[in-house]
């Protein structure tokens, strides 16, 4: 019994530690403010780097609320956005991305920016046979890239990128031809069959995408 209380009181005292120990933490970051952006820049660099990526996104607020046209944010935008890439949270590497394109859109890297943004959405399709949408918005910027940055050197990247999403969207509309095939539906998978020689030359050369047993069900049937 005598023990049993020993450990209980050690629990305790440990616990009440460890919350007057967070908000003390806690405490001690609400009263930040006020600093130069070099400290703001800084410390969200080394939030970044240490792995804090989500503290990192509140020091930015800082930088930005305390220093709007400070020159680090522009950097510090594509920092972030960089690292959310990195991390495959691709929807948060975009809202910076939209940000650096909403404040210094004659920047004279904007066409890296536009880059990032293509990449950010070809490497976040989380299924082969899903995202329908985010294919044909991807392929819609790829255009545009490619006739306002027809000599940036990131170029080829983005034809590559253009050339397996093109691959993709065949594959896609193979799979709802056949589907409708399937339904009985001949006119519907007629108009489908089309799309995919518009989207590949030789239809032949599209491998059909290896989808898991588990979830065969579901990506046969996603778009109905």
């Amino acid at each position: 019994m005598g023990n049993y209380l020993k450990f209980t009181n050690l629990f305790l005292a440990t616990s009440l530690i460890f919350v007057f120990s967070a908000c003390s933490q806690k405490s001690e970051k609400i009263q930040e403010f006020d600093k130069p952006a070099l400290y703001w820049y800084n410390k969200m660099a080394d939030e970044i780097s240490t792995g804090f990526l989500e503290d990192a996104d509140d020091t930015y607020i800082s930088l930005e609320s305390e220093h709007r046209n400070s020159p680090l944010l522009s950097t510090a935008l594509l920092i972030l956005a960089n690292a959310h890439i990195d991390e495959e949270e691709y929807e948060l590497a975009n809202f910076y991305l939209d940000e650096y394109i909403k404040r210094f859109a004659l920047s004279k890297n904007i066409d890296y920016v536009r880059y990032l943004k293509i990449k950010a959405n070809f490497q976040g399709f989380a299924y082969d046979l899903r995202d329908q949408q985010l294919i044909e918005d991807t392929i819609s910027q790829i255009e545009d890239f490619i006739k306002n940055f027809p000599r940036s050197p990131y170029t080829p990247l983005v034809n590559t990128m253009n050339a397996r999403l093109y691959m993709a969207k065949a594959t896609l509309d193979k799979e709802i031809a056949d589907l409708y095939e399937r339904l009985d539906k001949p006119k519907a998978a007629k108009l489908y069959n089309e799309k995919v020689k518009k989207s590949w030359v030789n239809p032949e050369e599209i491998e059909p995408v290896d989808v898991p047993f588990y979830r065969y069900p579901f990506e046969r049937d996603i778009l109905f």
